[in-house]
């Protein structure tokens, strides 16, 4: 390389290093406010990460205090006061006092479960679950109709909570005296491949009682 080659080399990267140090001075500031930006909201998100924590430990702690406040109406008022964090904690606190309650007061322990079915907020398996334990409740005060309308919007939709809606739904036709109707819905639960092996033996038992014939046992033979 000549030496005007080498000297047209250097100046051209003085130029560069002049701009580059140009646009630093002019535009840096950039640079700075988008580092402060990624380390701020990084820093945002573990405070909130660990706010959430703390707030469910305390929910949590609160709980299991109210389960251990002695007998089942006190455990019930104490678990009553404890304030949910979100939408999700009230279901769960809800349905932990309404547990807690049903053996003393069950009309009123059927009334906070049907009201949390009925509340927009709670997570859609909460509402199932409080539908199917009010429905199940002896001493609720439904009568058969309400019950039957509260579980048959359950009994269309999927998974667990159609099959225990259509046990309910059966146990309902037993106790108005529709016997036929009973065996036809239990008789669909047996051979359901969504059936637990549990709730298999209990819609079989009654079948049996009932004078039925279970799915496969050689009727029409």
């Amino acid at each position: 390389m000549s030496d005007t080659d080498s000297f047209i080399d250097e100046v051209t990267e003085e130029v560069r290093r002049d701009r580059l140090f140009a646009l630093m001075r002019r535009y840096g500031w950039i640079a700075v406010v988008v580092v402060l930006l990624i380390v701020g909201g990084t820093a945002w998100n573990e405070w909130r990460k660990l706010q959430a924590r703390e707030t469910a430990q305390s929910f949590g702690d609160a709980l299991m205090a109210g389960l251990g406040s002695g007998e089942s109406d006190a455990r019930a008022a104490a678990l009553s006061s404890v304030e949910a964090p979100n939408p999700g904690g009230a279901a769960i606190r809800d349905l932990l006092a309404a547990a807690e309650s049903m053996s003393v007061t069950p009309q009123e322990a059927a009334s906070r479960l049907l009201a949390l079915a009925d509340s927009d907020g709670a997570d859609p398996v909460y509402r199932q679950i409080a539908i199917l334990k009010a429905v199940a409740m002896p001493g609720a005060g439904l009568s058969p109709e309400e019950r039957r309308a509260r579980l048959e919007g359950l009994s269309l939709g999927d998974g667990l909570a159609r099959l225990l809606a259509q046990e309910q739904l059966a146990l309902i036709d037993v106790e108005t005296g529709d016997t036929e109707a009973a065996i036809e819905g239990l008789q669909a639960i047996v051979v359901d491949a969504q059936a637990t092996p549990g709730l298999r033996r209990r819609a079989s038992q009654v079948i049996v009682a009932l004078g039925g014939e279970l799915p496969g046992s050689g009727q029409g033979e």
